[in-house]
């Protein structure tokens, strides 16, 4: 295993370029499928979400994703890769929390897949989201 799926705070630029930059040396992979979670400012009972506060269970979270990792390439055989980003602590709305990025020989399967997973990471990641309103009061989610 061995790989950590969480970073702390929002997912950085700087991270996501070097994903981008790794995508360049998947010479087997024609298509490649970004997905972005962004926090959202929503208003819920009058009240707008200013950022949201994710904790995590980092061992479980490592083992859920490798598990939805093992389950997309037994489903999809032309993907080549996933990463899963997740944040943990304070990401404010507008910045990105949830990263995946799939690449696969062709797009649709890249594509299908990133879409796939990203459904897996909601219904199973030990993940949880503290909103956090402007007011300061905060509502689990």
């Amino acid at each position: 295993m061995g790989t950590n799926y969480l970073t702390a705070g929002p997912v950085s630029q700087k991270l996501i370029s070097q994903l981008i930059k790794k995508m360049g040396s998947k010479t087997n992979s024609g298509g490649h499928s970004i997905f972005f979670g962004q926090v959202r400012a929503d208003e819920i009972d009058g009240k707008k979400v200013k950022a949201i506060e994710y904790s995590a269970y980092e061992e479980l979270v490592n083992a859920e994703a490798e598990m939805i990792k093992r389950t997309i390439l037994s489903e999809f055989s032309d993907v080549k890769s996933i990463d899963i980003i997740h944040s943990t602590g304070v990401v404010k709305a507008g910045e990105i929390s949830l990263l995946v990025f799939v690449s696969a020989g062709h797009r649709h399967q890249a594509m299908q897949a990133c879409s796939e997973t990203v459904e897996l990471i909601k219904d199973n990641l030990p993940v949880w989201k503290k909103e956090i309103f402007e007011d300061d009061s905060f509502k689990w989610k």
